[in-house]
């Protein structure tokens, strides 16, 4: 058998900010590619506005750099499990997988997802132990507990004989040592050990052409564009070829474009073959897992799976008494129109119609859903979105919903109240490890519902020290019974008008404040969380009456509190059954349902009357 001894294809894994970015930054750099003027900024991968501001990688993506003549395809991959349909489609573009681990840090829920992932195609595995130059890096024990999750996720012999190497991607340093002293500032020994050890592509390119598409990108000059692996045979532009749809139908096309990557860049090409990851353009309707193949060989390769979204919330037009004041694209037509689009490159997204003006759309989780609302924001959207809940599914007769597997890192003295806090939830404890210095780490299994809104909560138990993560992991038979949810109730105005500090000092003893003076409220808005666990209509317009009378103490200065300003994740958290969150360019804002304070009654009393 040939194979493509020139050509590597690999993919970078790793948990949430162990440094995947900066480590492809740094092979970039050091490969022989870019030439002397090309200034890279920092995490140069990461090109979405947002995926700049939080650090995060959403979206895979692909880059090739040359060294001692070998090109290597290096595939960039989500940590985030609310991605993690990018991170099973990309393992079947590659044959070995670099898995990054932070050196303090260790095995986290996410290296578990995407290792598992990665061990189920049968890929090989590369070890880099990252952040070495950390004070309280450990490596020996890090490589231990990579070495007992392959050993619990099934892998076999081969995988288990991986190589490790020790780096900091940050200083552009590594070696094979895992002492620190021993660092060189070279990437020499990954690049090495991905030529040695991740096998070549198979050149069968004088085989019927198949090509597989595993992610989508749109470009409004020509339109969808495919990016996946030539498994076999060669593609050439101007070739025609049938496209094998995944309900069985064929379609012929002609190829307009190939692009090959390079560096940053993509370029245009004229032919690839067998082992080549590439963008083809030309197709309208191309969707992932769909086959590329001969006219006169139609083979189609297995589908692709895509995991099912677990989480749901319904968009609706804004219709708040404020609508229309900031966005530029408010209607249901022009909405539709771009959660259509959205549909075009993210494959684990849902969306269905329920009625004039309001969708069900569906994700992988509340980071997922929460970025394609920031998206829209940003791109000058105005929408209201509902509670966020999750998808409940009947597995052989039985009412299953998703569980998700929690771990949390935190000082020991915080260790009961987060115990008892998510035992509240539903949450099942697997595992309770020391860590050393005061820490633990605890191993929950717990319910999604359970979790939607925990976030804030778990942060003020411990005062900001624990870290939590948690990533989806299978479903189960339902709990009964309502979990989670908030305590507390809201803060509700009356009226609508400018808040007052006068109001607003008055209002303080009452509960938390989300908004400044001088902000525009209307009735029905919440503009805080009250103290207890009822709902309360307060007056926040009101100014103070001028009388010409001098006090005995003269005016004091107003000093109140520096209100909450909620982030879009806090609001989702926030909200309950019966609210809505207002999104537009400029502001986010919480709102009931019904605005009207007796209208509000009447209905909480029907409810009640029906339960």
């Amino acid at each position: 058998m040939k194979y493509r001894e020139d050509i590597r294809n690999v993919a970078i894994i790793a948990h949430v900010d162990h440094g995947k970015t900066t480590l492809v930054d740094e092979l970039l750099k050091q490969s022989d590619t870019l030439d002397g003027h090309t200034q890279l900024q920092e995490r140069a991968m990461d090109s979405n506005a947002i995926e700049s501001e939080r650090g995060i990688t959403i979206l895979a993506k692909n880059t090739a750099v040359d060294y001692k003549g070998t090109r290597i395809n290096i595939l960039d991959t989500p940590g985030h499990a609310d991605f993690g349909g990018e991170v099973e489609r990309i393992m079947k573009m590659v044959d070995g997988v670099v898995l990054v681990v932070d050196a303090y840090e260790g095995t986290m829920p996410q290296t578990r997802f995407v290792l598992k992932k990665a061990l189920e195609q049968k890929v090989t595995p590369i070890v880099v132990v990252n952040k070495i130059d950390k004070p309280s890096a450990r490596p020996e024990h890090v490589v231990d507990e990579v070495l007992e999750l392959f050993i619990e996720l099934g892998a076999d012999d081969d995988q288990l004989d991986f190589p490790v190497i020790y780096a900091s991607a940050l200083n552009g340093t590594s070696s094979d040592s895992d002492n620190p002293e021993d660092q060189e500032p070279t990437m020499a020994p990954i690049f090495d050990q991905i030529i040695e050890h991740v096998p070549a592509p198979v050149d069968n390119s004088d085989e019927p052409l198949q090509f597989q598409v595993s992610l989508l990108d749109y470009n409004d000059y020509v339109g969808r564009i495919g990016i996946g692996r030539v498994f076999r045979g060669t593609m050439k532009v101007g070739d025609q070829v049938a496209l094998m749809k995944l309900d069985g139908s064929v379609k012929n096309f002609r190829v307009t474009k190939i692009f090959g990557f390079f560096g940053l860049q993509r370029v245009e090409i004229n032919e690839a073959k067998a082992g080549d990851l590439i963008a083809v353009s030309g197709m309208e309707d191309i969707f992932v897992g769909e086959t590329v193949a001969d006219v006169a060989n139609q083979e189609a390769l297995p589908i692709l799976h895509i995991d099912e979204p677990t989480l749901q919330m319904t968009f609706l037009v804004n219709n708040s008494p404020f609508a229309g004041r900031e966005g530029k694209y408010v209607t249901s037509r022009k909405i539709e129109e771009r959660l259509m689009s959205e549909l075009q490159t993210d494959v684990s997204l849902r969306v269905e119609p329920i009625g004039p003006d309001s969708w069900t759309v569906s994700g992988r989780g509340e980071l997922h859903l929460s970025i394609l609302i920031e998206n829209m924001r940003r791109e000058g959207y105005e929408l209201q979105v509902s509670r966020p809940e999750v998808i409940e599914r009947e597995i052989e007769g039985v009412k299953c919903e998703p569980f998700e597997r929690v771990q949390i890192d935190t000082p020991e003295e915080y260790m009961g109240s987060v115990i008892e806090s998510l035992s509240l939830r539903k949450g099942e404890m697997q595992d309770m490890i020391h860590t050393g210095n005061g820490q633990i780490r605890l191993i929950f299994l717990a319910p999604a519902r359970g979790l939607i809104g925990y976030t804030t909560e778990f942060l003020s138990m411990t005062r900001g020290y624990g870290i939590m993560h948690h990533t989806f992991d299978q479903y189960l038979p339902m709990i009964q019974g309502t979990i989670g949810g908030r305590h507390q109730g809201a803060l509700v105005s009356i009226d609508t008008g400018k808040a007052t500090t006068y109001s607003i000092m008055s209002i303080e003893e009452r509960g938390t404040v989300f908004v400044e003076p001088t902000t525009d409220v209307y009735e029905g808005m919440i503009i805080g969380e009250n103290n207890r666990d009822n709902d309360l209509t307060v007056n926040i317009t009101r100014a103070k009456q001028m009388t010409n009378v001098r006090s005995a103490n003269k005016d004091q200065t107003s000093v109140i509190k520096k209100a909450k300003i909620l982030t879009l994740e806090e609001s989702l958290e926030f909200l309950n059954d019966d609210e809505y969150c207002e999104v537009t360019p400029e502001s986010i804002r919480l709102r009931k349902q019904i605005l009207n304070k007796n209208e509000r009654e009447k209905a909480s009393k029907k409810r009640k009357v029906a339960e």
